[in-house]
């Protein structure tokens, strides 16, 4: 499993990685993977607020359906269109292409994982 030292991570299997005063948010890898194919995302519309924590949209697959929780707070600036005609992009590339908002962070995101953080709570729940 893939776990990128660049990004921060939400104990909810979110991943952002921070460009200047804004946030790129996805799921990560082993969430995908938990997953499964991949079949719709329901993402939030531009503009909207969220608060660190909030739900902010439901992505489905084969298997499960499952909230998304944005890992900081701020405006959304963008949502990955490309998502709507090819939700498997987060399972070929949730990292890049597979990216699924972009937020206007309301200041310095606080209380997020790092790599290591984050490959422990994948562990505590591979058992």
């Amino acid at each position: 499993m893939s776990v990128r030292p660049d990004l921060s991570y939400a104990p909810t299997h979110e991943w952002l990685r921070i460009e200047g005063d804004e946030g790129v948010v996805g799921i990560t890898h082993f969430a995908q993977d938990q997953l499964g194919d991949i079949t719709f995302v329901d993402l939030p519309k531009v503009g909207q607020k969220l608060a660190k924590g909030q739900e902010f949209g439901v992505v489905e697959s084969v298997k499960a359906a499952s909230d998304l929780y944005s890992p900081a707070a701020g405006q959304v600036v963008a949502v990955n269109e490309a998502l709507a005609a090819t939700p498997e992009l987060i399972n070929q590339d949730p990292y890049e292409n597979g990216w699924m908002l972009r937020l206007k962070l309301d200041g310095k995101p606080e209380g997020l994982l790092d790599k290591a953080g984050y490959e422990a709570v994948m562990a505590a729940e591979a058992h």
